[in-house]
This record gives structure tokens, C-alpha cells and sequence, in this order.
């Protein structure tokens, strides 16, 4: 590496003047200063400045599963990348606890001066969001009717392009799809599947049917619960049910990507498997936390706001609730453990199957 030609100074490498003259408090223009304006300005420039990062890694990730083929040493990339996003989430959701030494009435004294910015603006927590697979079509009616609406023409023809865009979730689908293992020459793993859960419900089936116990109620509710536990396995392989949990919303994958990730998880610990499975769980982890920062987002604005309405004109804390029940882009690898065996269960893999694996997919 060649040294630098010019010294170089930490403040202006680090552009500390402009960074540091950046937090303008507008409650001095209407009176007295309100003392805790700086730190809810310093927090959401640091949640700005991670952002940043965050969508530095996803667009990297996401130019690696362009590639027809994604080999193992890109796998290791994306795993590392992945992980970096997990865990600047962690640190985002820890920073809330900043924010909260902030009382209620502290945020009164200027709360009122903001309106109508919001949060709900964050051009980059947007692209986060639409980059990762959370698009018009997937948010609650708020944002598809009133968000294009709030924000000016420049950000709003941004994110449009953005939209029109292959997302993570996409990309990560059609990679799943592609994965050459699940049928190779004389293996059939899906027909030794079907076999395994087949006995493992029969073998719940005849329990519950020998509980004496039971009422002829608890009965009759435990073998509806097997039913429906057959019907969501049956899904897996018939297309026309499978098509139908999508419709219902109960699943996003297309069902090769479904089974492929299944495929993963159930046999994470064969070395052939182990970047797949890190990628699915990172894609895991990063729902999760997006999931735990609304939640704790949403509480604390309850605690600040109670039930008045958002400065960006949203309703608040119920906005935000919504937005974390509804918001979920890889729910569809936390909810593979419906589906998984004991691993005595499962038939080791054939050689040729792991090779394909490694040639990537």
C-alpha cells in the first residue's frame, strides 16, 4: 500500500466541523431553548449516519445475487455484510434507550415546532425498507395511500425508481429457487420427507387417540390440530394449496425457495450447507431486529405521545403497531421450524448432491 502524499488532519478527515454544526435546535426562534432538542437531533443524525452504512451493505449484497451464480467465496462475503447489518441493528436498538431518557414533557417543549417532519420522512430508512423487500404493495394502507404524498417530488421519484427495482427477499427467492440438490440422480428427498412426516403424524395421531384423559371435546380439538398440521405440510408439494397460502399471505417464498430453505435448515450441519443456512439465518436476524426497533419505536412513542396523532399526521403509536405486525419480509425462514425432523429422521446426502452445492447456485 503506498503512504499518503499529503498529511492528513483527524477533524477535517472526519469533516467534524460541518458534522458538528449540523444540530440547529429550532425552538430558540419562538422562545427559550428546549434543553433535550439537542439530543433528539444528535440521536436521529446518528440514526441517519447508520442508515447510511446499513444501505452501503445492502447494495453490495444485493450486487452479489445478481449474479447467476453466487460460489462460496461471494457466500462468505455476504455472510460477513449480513452480519455487520445485524449487528448495526442491535446498536440502533440499543440507541432508543438514549431517546427514552428524554421525559414526555421534555419532548413537549419543542415537539410542536417540528410538525410536519417526521421520521416517517427517512428517505434512507425507506430505501432500507423498499431494498429489503418491504414495498408499496406490502405496507399498511397509510403508507400506500398518504406516504408519496408527504415527501417532496425529488425523494418521491427516488424511491418510485427504488421500487421498481429486484429487492433482497427477490433476490434471495430466485437464488433458493435455483439450488440444484433436491433432485439428483436417485436421490428423492422429498419422497423420504413425505414418508418421515407421515409416520411422525401417525405416531402423534395414535398418542392422542390412546390419551384416556382426554374429553370427547379435547379430542375431537387435538385431531383437528393434526389436520391442519398435515394440510400445511401437504402445502409444501401440492402447488394449487401452496398458491393459496401465498393468496392468504401466510407465506411469501415461491415454493421452490420454500423448499430449498427447508432443505437448508434441515441439514445446516453438513459443511456443504453452512453459508446457505448463515445467509437464511442473517436474512432471520435482520427481520428480527427490524421487528424489535418498530416495536420499541412504537412504545416509545405511546410513552411520549400517548394517543395524540404523529408530527408527520400518521396516529402515532397504532401506525407504528401496525407497521410491526404487517412489515415482516423473512418471517417465511423463522416459521421453517413448522416444518423441521429429528435429524435421525433424515437420509445422509449423497456426494454428487453436497458437489453440487459447492459449484454454487
Amino acid at each position: 500500500m503506498k503512504k499518503n502524499k499529503e498529511p492528513v488532519y483527524y477533524g477535517d478527515y472526519l469533516g467534524l466541523d460541518r458534522l458538528l454544526a449540523a444540530q440547529k435546535p429550532v425552538s430558540p426562534q419562538y422562545g427559550p431553548e428546549a434543553h433535550d432538542e439537542t439530543l433528539f437531533i444528535i440521536v436521529h443524525q446518528a440514526y441517519e449516519l447508520w442508515f447510511k452504512q446499513l444501505i452501503h451493505e445492502l447494495r453490495s449484497v444485493l450486487s452479489i445475487f445478481r449474479e447467476e451464480h453466487v460460489a462460496d467465496e461471494k457466500l462468505m462475503t455476504i455472510v460477513h455484510r449480513l452480519k455487520r447489518m445485524v449487528t448495526i441493528q442491535e446498536l440502533l436498538n440499543q440507541q432508543i434507550n438514549v431517546m427514552e431518557t428524554m421525559t414526555a414533557q421534555d419532548f413537549l417543549e419543542f415537539r410542536d415546532y417540528l410538525v410536519p417532519a417526521s421520521g416517517f420522512q427517512s428517505i434512507q430508512f425507506k430505501e432500507i425498507e423498499i431494498s429489503l423487500g418491504v414495498k408499496r404493495d406490502k405496507r399498511i394502507a397509510f403508507d400506500q395511500a398518504s406516504f408519496y404524498n408527504r415527501i417532496n417530488a425529488k425523494d418521491r421519484a427516488y424511491l418510485e425508481n427504488l421500487e421498481e427495482l429486484p429487492d433482497l427477499f427477490e433476490r434471495v427467492d430466485a437464488w433458493l429457487a435455483r439450488m440444484p440438490f433436491l433432485q439428483k440422480d436417485d436421490f428423492s428427498f422429498w419422497q423420504h420427507y413425505k414418508q418421515a412426516i407421515d409416520e411422525q403424524l401417525q405416531h402423534d395421531e395414535a398418542i392422542v387417540r390412546g390419551n384416556s384423559l382426554l374429553s370427547e371435546e379435547e379430542l375431537a380439538a387435538e385431531l383437528a390440530d393434526l389436520a391442519s398440521t398435515r394440510e400445511n405440510f401437504s402445502a409444501l408439494f401440492v402447488s394449487e394449496k401452496y398458491q393459496a397460502m401465498q393468496a392468504e399471505g401466510r407465506v411469501r417464498l415461491s415454493q421452490r425457495a420454500m423448499q430449498a430453505a427447508l432443505f437448508i435448515h434441515l441439514y445446516s450441519e453438513e459443511p456443504a450447507f453452512n453459508l446457505p443456512y448463515q445467509v437464511l439465518n442473517a436474512l432471520t436476524e435482520i427481520d428480527k431486529n427490524l421487528t424489535i426497533w418498530r416495536y420499541r419505536h412504537a412504545m416509545m412513542v405511546q410513552r411520549m405521545l400517548g394517543s395524540k396523532i404523529g408530527t408527520g399526521g400518521s396516529s402515532g403509536h397504532e401506525y407504528l403497531k401496525r407497521t410491526t405486525e404487517k412489515n415482516r419480509i423473512f418471517a417465511d425462514f423463522m416459521n421453517l421450524a413448522t416444518y423441521l425432523l429429528p435429524k435421525a429422521s433424515l437420509p445422509p446426502l449423497p456426494a454428487s448432491v453436497s458437489a453440487s452445492l459447492r459449484r454454487g447456485a
